[in-house]
């Protein structure tokens, strides 16, 4: 069972990426899948998480209105579009399975509450 995050690279303030999530071993189907990051110093913070369904979307007060998560269930993805980056989103990202299929209020932030990560990719912001 493994998660792959792919999309990162390096951007120019105010620039956009997306980042793309897949599994390997299992599927996406009825899990949440979250999204958090690292910098180099800090401890991995909670970006964004969606449910199994769709229907609930979860951001951090720090990129709400800039990054938009949403899924693809039949192709078994799930991206994290971030728009107007900021150096403070430089980070390595990475996705995560939820241990359910839909979190409630404040769980999704937690680490504690997925099982399987993905190997992170990095996301430089920088002019």
């Amino acid at each position: 069972v493994q998660l792959q995050a792919f999309g990162g690279g390096l951007v120019q303030p105010g620039g956009s990426l997306r980042l793309s999530c897949t599994p390997s071993g299992f599927s996406f189907d009825g899990y949440a899948i979250g999204w958090f990051r690292q910098a180099p110093g800090k401890g991995r913070e909670g970006v964004s998480c969606m449910s199994s369904s769709g229907g609930r979307k979860f951001y951090s007060a720090s990129v709400k209105g800039r990054f938009t998560v949403s899924r693809e269930n039949a192709k078994d993805i799930v991206y994290l579009q971030m728009n107007r980056l900021e150096p403070e989103d430089t980070a390595t990202y990475y996705c995560a399975r939820f241990l359910g299929s839909h979190p409630i209020a404040g769980t999704w932030v937690n680490p504690s509450q997925y099982d399987y990560w993905g190997q992170g990719t990095q996301v430089t912001v920088s002019s």
